[in-house]
């Protein structure tokens, strides 16, 4: 079979080859219905661009980059996919970029690896998204880039997020009305802005409830699942041990299962685990998490779409898309009844 060519587009869409080029370069002075005609001729023919020729044909490379450190695979992989999936359409390859956060010469390295790359554009995420110090070195090094779950910031950049806040409050609160008041919390990576959020929405739905919050049992995790594990094994030794732990990630909230089913306890019954993120995890661990669907995917396909629009046209204003998430209630939370205490 003949390879479909940007001719074969240009003909079945009805219009030039150069009109074929703009579509697929994200450019903005397009009309939106011949885009549209465009896109589907190009959906119907399984058109591929060649990146190598149109890096040829131009100044541009065609590629743009990925910057990731995150102990959670899921996370990482879900970023990935969503990317991918956006960077095939319009013809852009996508290198991944493992980054040390805590490496002192970090901003230097990535410096280094733009230039080395001569990629068009960055999407970063989170720790990475929240040191201020290297936004300010994308932005001296005039490259596009978009952030996933950044805090706010000034100067405001183009980020994608949740509510994370909110959606803890939520969270919280749906535990409050399943019966539970000693809830305790484990908080994300302290070097995650934006997780450190998700403590903020626990703290204030327990305050809208009227109730008080105990410190003892807010403790500090780091996003993965064996500090959620020894984190679960203390709440659960102390002496007042909690009715329900909501920890702010679901690798967190997995390691709280294990240090439960070390210790006999029966969950729901007995304790009541939930999650934030809805990670595959999530439905393959017994019994499966009650989470917060974060839609991880989608908002790496808006921050890649945000992205190439930008190479495209520098001159768009800055964006801000926060993508909605819900609660998702499965086996590991149910009503609170004294008897069952831990």
């Amino acid at each position: 079979m003949a390879e479909v060519t940007i001719e074969d587009v240009a003909s079945r869409a009805g219009v030039s080859i150069k009109t074929v080029s703009r579509v697929i370069n994200r450019e903005s002075t397009v009309r939106e219905a011949t885009r549209l005609r465009v896109e589907e001729a190009i959906k119907d023919l399984d058109y591929r661009p060649n990146p190598s020729a149109r890096r040829l044909a131009g100044q541009r490379s065609f590629l743009i980059a990925l910057l990731y450190d995150n102990p959670s695979p899921s996370y990482v992989t879900d970023n990935q996919e969503g990317v991918i999936a956006e960077c095939r359409g319009a013809g852009y390859d996508l290198l991944i970029n493992p980054c040390d956060y805590t490496n002192e010469n970090l901003n230097a390295d990535i410096r280094s690896f733009i230039r080395n790359t001569r990629i068009d554009g960055v999407i970063v995420t989170p720790p990475l998204s929240d040191i201020d110090s290297l936004i300010e070195s994308l932005e001296e090094s005039r490259i596009a880039f978009v952030c996933i779950a950044r805090a706010k910031s000034e100067p405001p950049v183009d980020r994608v997020c949740t509510d994370d806040e909110n959606l803890c409050s939520q969270m919280t609160t749906y535990l409050i009305d399943l019966g539970h008041r000693d809830i305790a919390f484990i908080k994300g990576h302290p070097d995650h802005k934006a997780v450190g959020l998700r403590e903020v929405g626990f703290r204030r739905a327990m305050r809208d409830a009227g109730l008080v919050i105990r410190e003892d049992l807010v403790i500090q995790g780091f996003n993965s699942f064996d500090s959620g594990h020894e984190c679960g094994k203390k709440l659960l030794e102390s002496k007042d041990p909690p009715s329900a732990i909501f920890a702010a990630n679901d690798d967190m909230a997995t390691g709280v299962i294990k240090a439960a089913y070390e210790k006999g306890l029966n969950i729901p019954r007995q304790l009541s685990v939930a999650g934030f993120d809805d990670v595959p995890l999530a439905t393959q661990v017994t019994p499966s998490l009650t989470t917060v669907r974060q839609p991880i995917r989608d908002m790496a396909i808006t921050a890649a779409d945000i992205l190439l629009a930008k190479i495209a046209n520098r001159k768009i204003p800055v964006r801000l898309v926060s993508i909605e998430g819900y609660i998702i209630v499965r086996e590991s939370t149910g009503v609170y009844s004294p008897g069952n205490r831990v």
